[in-house]
């Protein structure tokens, strides 16, 4: 597994055992692999897993987002970041998990 995948998984495994996400959120950073996020918390996952939203990234926009040097809306705009599935939970994610 990647580092960048294990780094990931130990940052919003808190976050989302905290939250009140009642949804699954795949994150598929290019080229490392897929994390499944939902309210029991982040794990690694194939990047075939069921998702309600599904969020693509490389790996320099995904560090960004969760740094926030990146804009969520602006790497979306500019197709840094491609979204497939529920878009009012893409456009929640941010406060549900920070």
């Amino acid at each position: 597994m990647s580092q960048i995948i294990d780094n990931a998984v130990a940052e919003l495994d808190g976050k989302a055992k905290n939250s009140e996400l009642d949804q699954t959120v795949k994150y598929v950073i290019l080229e490392h692999g897929a994390i499944l996020v939902d309210g029991s918390g982040a794990r690694a996952t194939d990047e075939d897993s069921d998702a309600d939203l599904t969020i693509t990234a490389d790996a320099e926009t995904f560090q960004g987002l969760q740094s926030g040097e990146e804009n969520p809306q602006m790497a979306f705009m500019t197709g840094k970041l491609q979204i497939d599935g529920d878009m009012g939970l893409a456009m929640r994610l941010d406060s549900i998990l920070n």
